[in-house]
């Protein structure tokens, strides 16, 4: 036998034991940091409202139609579909969690493979190291409670993936028809991030289609594609016509919420402007300018030039040695979007004539969907569950800065990659354990505290927030009928998961994004919906005057028709002051 021929599958296999050691690793480290995240800190204010209004939809309750709902369907119906198979128990939300934050992360490793295997040497060991960073800042790493921008970050993932083997999978037809159809997932988990994927995503399919038939090419894959995307958001608006009515899912995820949330123009903006930022970006040039000067020529200044590169990425773990204050520390770290956001964009450009394909455009669909992104909570609020997409980013601005010179690229890639890794690692798990990203929260005061009741099993909260609720659980279950209905103001706490009723307010949590209705539209609802009991949380966990001056403000109001009954350690029970002879059915 020819020794060249026993060589291929030996080689084959020892890829094949790399890959799957690698994703294993990735995908263990990943949801092992998840599950260490749920078991430190609870974040009631956003759990509750994913996990009430999901067991709410259990119910067979349908958002847009029954109650008002600023948010795509589809991480609200996974939950649901969790609750009817598994019951009302928190630690299994952990376990999905955990599983779909490995997932991401292998995922990732995978594209940034992609990327990098045609233009990269070492390009399996690059992208191990590139995903490394992802251990601690996975989709669920940072917020890690079930959430739509995660879910959202994880069906972009997928469809990336799939683009890119589109690319390979000559004549497959049904494939290309399929990837089309994902596509249209992310749309329907969060509105600002899909819709800006799916609309980039479109335009670069049709930019490949017209390629093609400029070089006389077959353009059947991307036009199966296309009609996949088509058939896919043609279907998802019919089940939503039927079930919901287009125009409650229009008013309520389109109108609402753009009132509610969408920021201005110089807002979005505003990411640009920070003077520090153009200090990095003319850094960054200097090492393009040495790695150009030096790329046929001086190893030593080639290494040079790729640590230079690596500069502004390095900056937030040196910056942990100077200032003790976890808010500079995450500013310094969140800076590093922009930054890569213009290089990413630069190297694009200048390699446009050298790539083809998904290859060409990919860096595009990456930077318009971040911006998306940015349309919810800006820069500070919104990349918690996107550093996937920032690895990629990179990853492709090395492919395409390794396509302008030659061989010797790989001795400024490795200092480049390394010197960013560790950095990410670093920087990164100091914005984890300090949790700054949730300081919307009470995280940090009082001794942790785990739940003794069934349903929160697993909940995991710093203070006397998981006693003072089991307090009100056995109170109600003790002293308020089943049937009865209930106002809870504001909503921070897992009541209905947790006791198993039935929500008959339409509206669980009250603030400016969730919450349409004023005070007296809000007495009006108690009135016609048969609401008996009140219950007012008085010391929130969420740290925001605006939620508590609004929740004093509808308590006046109500005070009207309810009288104060009981007073537990940090709830206000109120019971409707006269008997109301209806029959207690919702109207």
């Amino acid at each position: 036998m020819d020794s060249t021929d026993s060589a291929e599958p030996a080689g084959t296999a020892r890829r094949w034991l790399y890959d799957w050691t690698a994703a294993a690793f990735l995908f263990l480290a990943t949801a092992t940091v998840v599950v260490w995240q749920n078991s430190r800190l609870g974040v009631l204010w956003d759990l509750s409202y994913v996990l009430e209004n999901s067991y709410r939809i259990s119910w067979g309750d349908v958002p847009y139609r029954d109650f008002p709902f600023p948010y795509p369907p589809l991480t609200f119906l996974i939950q649901a579909a969790l609750i009817k198979l598994t019951g009302r128990v928190f630690w299994h939300t952990t376990v999905y969690c955990a599983m779909t934050g490995g997932l991401a992360t292998v995922l990732t490793w995978r594209i940034i493979l992609n990327v990098l295997r045609r233009n990269v040497r070492r390009a399996r060991l690059i992208a191990l190291l590139l995903s490394l960073p992802l251990i601690v800042l996975g989709i669920y790493c940072v917020f890690p409670h079930p959430f739509y921008d995660p879910d959202c970050t994880l069906a972009i993932l997928l469809s990336l993936l799939l683009l890119w083997q589109l690319e390979r999978a000559q004549g497959s037809s049904w494939r290309a028809f399929f990837t089309g159809a994902t596509l249209v997932i992310p749309l329907f988990i969060k509105q600002n991030i899909g819709l800006a994927f799916l609309a980039s995503a479109l335009i670069a399919i049709i930019f490949l289609i017209a390629m093609e038939w400029w070089k006389e090419r077959s353009v059947r894959r991307h036009a199966y594609a296309i009609g996949g995307a088509l058939f896919g958001l043609a279907l998802a608006l019919i089940l939503i016509h039927f079930i919901a009515g287009l125009e409650n899912y229009w008013h309520w995820t389109i109108q609402f919420a753009a009132a509610r949330r969408a920021p201005s123009g110089s807002d979005m903006l505003g990411i640009y402007q920070d003077q520090v930022l153009w200090l990095w970006l003319g850094i960054f040039v200097i090492g393009v300018a040495l790695f150009w000067s030096s790329r046929q020529h001086n190893r030593r200044r080639l290494f040079l030039s790729g640590l230079i590169l690596a500069a502004p990425f390095a900056w937030p773990a040196f910056y942990l040695l100077r200032d003790q204050d976890a808010a500079e520390r995450a500013d310094r770290l969140l800076l590093l979007w922009p930054v890569l956001l213009i290089i990413s964009f630069i190297a694009a450009v200048l390699n446009i004539k050298r790539r083809q394909g998904i290859a060409l455009l990919l860096p595009f669909i990456l930077i318009a969907t971040v911006h998306g992104t940015f349309m919810s909570q800006q820069l500070w609020g919104s990349t918690y569950a996107i550093w996937p997409l920032f690895m990629i980013l990179f990853a492709t601005t090395i492919a395409n800065l390794s396509m302008l010179a030659d061989e010797s690229s790989s001795l400024m890639t490795m200092p480049l990659v390394v010197t960013v890794v560790i950095s990410l690692l670093i920087s990164g798990s100091f914005y984890v354990w300090s949790h700054e990203r949730l300081d919307y929260s009470n995280l940090s005061d009082g001794e942790m505290t785990r739940s003794t009741l069934p349903q929160l099993k697993g909940l995991s909260v710093r203070g006397q927030w998981i006693l003072d609720f089991e307090e009100l659980a056995r109170y109600t279950e003790r002293e308020i009928p089943r049937d009865d209905g209930l106002l809870l103001l504001p909503g921070e706490d897992l009541f209905y998961y947790t006791t198993g009723r039935h929500p008959r307010f339409p509206a669980l949590l009250f603030d400016r994004t969730t919450n349409p209705y004023g005070p007296e539209e809000i007495l009006n609802l108690c009135r016609e919906r048969n609401i008996r009991w009140v219950i007012v949380k008085q010391d929130l966990q969420l740290e925001d005057d605006q939620v508590d001056q609004e929740k004093d403000r509808i308590t006046e109001v109500l005070e009207q028709d309810f009288e104060q009954v009981q007073s537990l350690r940090n709830y206000d029970i109120y019971r409707r002051g006269e008997p109301d002879n209806d029959d207690g059915e919702d109207k």
